[in-house]
């Protein structure tokens, strides 16, 4: 399994901006999906956004479209989740989770249990 370990967390006031990095190790990076969940307190796990191994296709919660953006740098074998217009909501913990899927080269998911190797997460804090 791809070991994801992600970066870039921290405390933004809201309305700030905060860019999120995974990066995974391995040869066949580009033979993975990936996606971006969330976990705030109390909470259950949800998905954030995914991208496609070719990065052609991508997909995002309701509550982050038009504010976040995932992408991909297969060369650096990373992913990244550029959040803007942060706001109190989006406080949470940020997992990045990989999905080995080398015959579905436009495949993403924001299901759970379509990931099978997770990161220690990263906390995203939004407040003034």
């Amino acid at each position: 399994q791809l070991q994801p370990v992600e970066s870039g967390g921290g405390l933004v006031q809201p309305g700030g901006s905060l860019r999120l990095s995974c990066a995974a190790s391995r040869l066949t990076f580009d033979y993975y999906a990936m996606g971006w969940f969330r976990q705030a307190p109390g909470k259950e796990r949800e998905g954030v956004s995914c991208i496609s191994r070719n990065g052609d296709s991508t997909k995002y919660a309701d509550s982050v479209k038009g504010r976040f953006t995932i992408s991909r740098d297969n060369a650096r074998n990373t992913v990244y989740l550029q959040m803007n217009s942060l706001k109190p909501e989006d406080t949470a913990v940020y997992y990045c989770a990989t999905a080995p899927v080398p015959y579905a080269r436009n495949w993403c998911s924001m299901m759970t249990n379509d990931f099978g190797s997770w990161g220690q997460g990263t906390q995203v804090t939004v407040s003034s």
